[in-house]
């Protein structure tokens, strides 16, 4: 009797079946980890990232992604437009540096972060 259960078929064993699934879904897993990996706006990678979608095109979005801190700008169809005012001129010299020099009345603004 002892030899009858070793010669019976293993592929009618419904275990098997439901093994070989859980080995599929552990490469799924596997994949979809190394994808989350891989992408630059990873929620999980504390480095900087830009990633401009759709460039050159009116709907062009540029994502800036800074540890945590994700933030999104959408292109206007206004060149230069935006918040601002002029603060100053800057001059090129002969040796390939920058000078600025600041209008008069230019440090009464508040900075960025004074404003937030």
């Amino acid at each position: 009797m002892s030899l009858r259960l070793l010669e019976e078929d293993d592929e009618l064993d419904p275990i098997l079946s439901v093994v070989n699934l859980v080995d599929v879904f552990l490469v799924m897993i596997g994949a979809l980890m190394m994808i989350i990996a891989v992408n630059p706006l990873n929620p999980f990678a504390s480095e900087k990232a830009v990633v401009v979608r759709n460039p050159g095109q009116p709907q062009m979005e540029m994502i800036v992604k800074d540890g945590e801190k994700i933030e999104t700008y959408k292109a206007s169809s206004e060149i230069g437009s935006g918040e601002g005012s002029r603060a100053g001129v800057a001059y090129r010299l002969r040796d390939g540096s920058f000078i600025y020099v600041p209008e008069p009345g230019a440090a009464n603004f508040p900075s960025r972060q004074q404003r937030q």
